[in-house]
């Protein structure tokens, strides 16, 4: 009943307002959720410069995956909309065969440009490809090992303040030069034929990289105790993974995603695994090749036998902002310079230190902090750059596409929201462009954090102010 009323409250609010600076602060006031919950909104006339609304906008927020809008602007900016990432596989004097990472992030399976819907590939096409090709330029035997080379980055897998539960999933999968199916694997749990026995896995990609202690018994249908109930750990430093839990006889499978602690590997096992079934004699291993920030990175030497040329950048960031993807955006970060590159980027804009503390350029992070303000001048800064058509493609349309196809969906007026999306335990968010049928093109955001009301609420009530922003 709480959710109602205050869901009653933004309607009754929002209707009929044509977006003044007054309205706004009449919608907020009337919500209680908003006297209970720390919120940060900044909105600018993108013609005249001018603010429509502000509220505690030069007050710190966690902006969850918000930041990914300053992680994509810094790339777009840097490394320009056709920047290209290259993979290749040397076969090394030492007689090695090394897979060279660039950092890129699509070889993956998914499909680029994004495409609403579309069916993943293989997540190891890429892999399969680059096989091929080896192959075709006369890899028949290898007396060495198969090295997944990720050195192009320092090691350094997983930004500040990522939790261990983070790190487990998908979410936070590991971040290195050299990545192959977003680094993470996905484990397929069914029930199996009879009642007591475990359940049956399945595992994709199929690769020897896990052990998997499978305790998930099939159970009995009955009333209250349809539900699956899957446990994933996996202990630290180890490669095991303890499935435990339960799940009911006819049950559908359910998917768990499980990120990999080392992608480097994980791609030399991959390359191995596809190189030995075209029938190459391999007498090496599988391994990784990793490097510290203190040492100085140089390109292996040998003969190139196989090379990948990846999308474009604007399709890879487009990927990025529309399904909110936590590794493309910190490959994205790393390939355009890192965090200094990104605040010096900031400081071009025009902003202060005391804007932001930013650790990673995903959002995942809890120690990340901007200000309102601060991004709306990046979307003001973005609005009138040469990349402007670009830039405003890469967000998701409200109603339509990526993490907006069922938020804003109640109106026509939806698709005049281009914005990103932004979730965290107690932070969600809302950034971007409205087109406001009076006031023409507007920027802004809402930030929400510390709040006690359900998150389907919050949501409903960040909607609300932006459909008013069109209106």
């Amino acid at each position: 009943m709480r959710a109602t009323r205050t869901v009653a409250f933004i309607l009754s609010a929002s209707a009929g307002i044509n977006c003044s600076g007054a309205d706004l602060q009449r919608m907020v006031d009337a919500s209680p959720l908003a006297q209970r919950a720390h919120v940060g909104i900044h909105v600018v006339d993108l013609k005249t410069g001018k603010t429509v609304f502000a509220r505690n906008e030069n007050r710190f927020f966690l902006p969850a995956s918000n930041l990914k809008l300053f992680t994509s602007a810094l790339a777009l900016e840097k490394l320009g909309a056709d920047y290209r990432f290259t993979t290749r596989i040397v076969l090394e004097d030492s007689g090695d065969l090394a897979l060279v990472g660039s950092g890129d992030p699509t070889m993956n399976g998914r499909a680029y440009p994004y495409q609403p819907g579309a069916q993943p590939g293989s997540p190891l096409g890429a892999i399969e490809e680059l096989a091929d090709q080896a192959v075709a330029n006369g890899l028949k035997r290898l007396d060495g090992d198969v090295i997944g080379d990720d050195r192009l980055y320092p090691w350094s897998p997983y930004p500040p303040s990522w939790t261990q539960d983070d790190t487990l999933r998908e979410s936070g999968a590991p971040v290195s030069a050299l990545s192959v199916a977003d680094n993470v694997v996905t484990i397929s749990v069914a029930p199996a034929p009879k009642t007591g026995e475990p359940a049956l896995l399945a595992i994709e990609p199929a690769l020897e990289y896990f052990a998997i202690d499978n305790r998930v018994l099939t159970t009995a249908r009955s009333a209250g105790s349809n539900d699956a109930q899957i446990r994933v750990a996996r202990p630290p430093g180890s490669r095991q993974i303890l499935l435990s839990g339960r799940i009911p006889a006819r049950h559908t499978a359910v998917r768990e995603l499980a990120a990999v602690d080392d992608p480097a590997f994980f791609a030399a096992c991959a390359l191995y695994d596809a190189l030995t079934r075209r029938g190459v004699v391999i007498t090496g291993r599988p391994a990784a090749r990793h490097r510290t920030a203190e040492s100085k990175y140089a390109e292996p030497a040998g003969r190139t036998l196989a090379t990948r040329v990846s999308p474009p950048l604007a399709q890879v960031l487009q990927v990025l902002n529309k399904v909110s993807e936590n590794l493309h955006a910190e490959l994205a970060l790393r390939a355009a310079g890192g965090l200094a590159a990104l605040n010096a980027f900031l400081t071009q804009i025009g902003a202060s230190p005391g804007d932001s503390r930013i650790d990673d350029g995903s959002g995942l992070s809890r120690n990340d902090e901007v200000t309102p303000k601060l991004v709306t001048r990046l979307l003001a800064y973005m609005y009138r750059s040469p990349e402007r058509e670009t830039w405003i493609s890469l967000l998701p349309v409200g109603g339509e596409d990526g993490t907006l196809s069922h938020q804003l969906c109640c109106t026509s007026d939806a698709r005049r929201i281009h914005a990103k999306t932004g979730t965290l335990a107690r932070s969600m968010a809302l950034s971007g462009y409205a087109q406001s049928k009076t006031q023409g093109w507007l920027a802004f955001t809402i930030l929400v954090n510390d709040f006690a009301a359900p998150s389907p609420e919050v949501q409903a009530w960040i909607d609300k102010i932006a459909i008013a922003l069109v209106e």
